[in-house]
């Protein structure tokens, strides 16, 4: 019996160590696959590259969307403000007053440069209706006619901007020309120019003043020009001068007012309140 269990046990020892050298082989395989999986720094500092790049790409075109967005958003808050503003001006020059005034407290246009821009100033009484209520008695009204001027002064926030104001005062007191509330319009003036004319034709002169304390200009000029300059207010300085120069980010709006000839007759021929004399009936003696 001995005997015979030994080549059995000879058999299985071999089939044992057999497998166990097939198992080894494998298990050095797979040892070395796994070492081979992973990414070398060459391939991960290229793939950081990549990536980089994609993303470098992906903010220009958003920072470039944006500076258009905001380009486009001013130039219309532009195109709003300005003919808001001169038809303004225009709507109080309409309802000039000039009834039971004298011709030294109708008009007055003066000359006045801020930062070496024209920053005129303008002032006369309108029979336009407060844009402010006037707190009277507790109560708050408004004036069937108003002083009102337009007035610049230099912007704190940028040393080559104006600022626009309209003056506007409750009724005419002895100093027509000064007083009153101020109300912002626009902080992105260039230039406001008034031309007054007091003759027509293609070669006719303009004045830069219209003083009433002058006897040849009393009353009321014939007409006036008006040139209003807005620049456009960029969110993002830099960015938005490399696309919009400074040329192509300012709009000129031209305004020119005749006053009517009616008005102008009116101060030739101004009413003199009188009492009526009544002469007596006439008895007939018959």
């Amino acid at each position: 019996m001995r005997y015979l269990l030994q080549p059995a046990l000879l058999r299985v020892l071999r089939a044992s160590l057999f497998d166990s050298r097939r198992t080894g082989k494998r298990g050095e395989r797979g040892d070395s696959r796994s070492r081979n999986a992973g990414f070398t720094l060459v391939e991960v500092l290229i793939t950081v590259v990549i990536v980089s790049g994609i993303m470098v790409a992906i903010t220009q075109v958003l920072n470039a969307a944006r500076i258009s967005r905001d380009t486009i958003h001013n130039i219309q808050e532009t195109q709003l403000a300005g003919p808001a503003i001169m038809d303004l001006v225009e709507r109080d020059l309409r309802g000039l007053l000039t009834y039971d005034l004298t011709k030294q407290g109708m008009l007055r246009v003066q000359n006045r440069v801020l930062l070496g821009r024209d920053a005129d100033s303008l002032d006369f009484i309108s029979t336009t209706d407060n844009i402010n209520l006037w707190e009277t008695k507790d109560k708050e009204v408004r004036s069937d006619y108003n002083e009102v001027g337009y007035r610049l002064r230099p912007n704190p926030r940028d040393d080559d901007l104006l600022e626009l104001y309209r003056r506007e005062g409750f009724g005419v007191d002895d100093e027509p020309f000064e007083g009153g509330l101020f109300t912002f319009l626009h902080d992105g003036v260039k230039h406001f120019d008034v031309q007054v004319y007091n003759e027509d034709g293609p070669d006719a002169d303009s004045m830069e003043d219209w003083n009433p304390e002058l006897e040849e200009q009393q009353g009321v000029p014939l007409r006036l020009e008006i040139l209003l300059t807005l620049e456009l207010a960029p969110r993002i300085n830099k960015e938005q001068l490399t696309i919009a120069p400074v040329e192509q980010r300012t709009v000129n709006y031209r305004r020119i007012i005749r006053f009517p000839a009616t008005q102008m007759l009116s101060l030739e021929t101004a009413p003199i309140p009188v009492i009526p004399v009544i002469e007596p009936p006439k008895v007939n003696s018959d």
